[in-house]
């Protein structure tokens, strides 16, 4: 741990953690949607062979790869976030502190190209 007095408001620095740590509960939050997403796939084939009925349900194997995406990309923001406390605490400690919003397009844009996958997967498979 860091142990040097640390400059610029307190408020600030509290107010980073809390930034930190919502972005570790969406990281959380989207790692858990794609642990879903993949199990979901056999979910299915289970309940349609409890029912007698093995080929009821097609199955195209895009779940596997867009939850494993998403489990990659909830990873990713946990270390991005972390790199973006970082860099604000040092900011924030030098009084000049800069937004930058990359972090947020990265994560939208490969959510959103997930999004596209699993619509498609569910329009195909209905």
């Amino acid at each position: 741990m860091n142990n040097e007095p640390r400059k610029g408001s307190p408020n600030d620095h509290l107010a980073n953690e809390r930034t930190l740590l919502a972005w570790v509960r969406t990281g959380i939050g989207i790692m858990a949607f794609g642990f879903v997403v993949v199990k979901f796939s056999l979910f299915v084939k289970q309940i349609s062979l409890a029912l007698g009925k093995p080929n009821t349900v097609h199955q195209y194997g895009y779940s596997a790869p867009i939850g494993i995406l998403m489990v990659i990309t909830g990873a990713l923001s946990l270390l991005l976030s972390l790199v973006r406390y970082k860099r604000t605490e040092q900011q924030i400690n030098n009084n000049s502190y800069q937004h930058s919003s990359v972090f947020l397009y990265v994560l939208v844009i490969t959510l959103m190209i997930a999004s596209i996958f699993l619509i498609a997967y569910l329009v195909e498979s209905t």
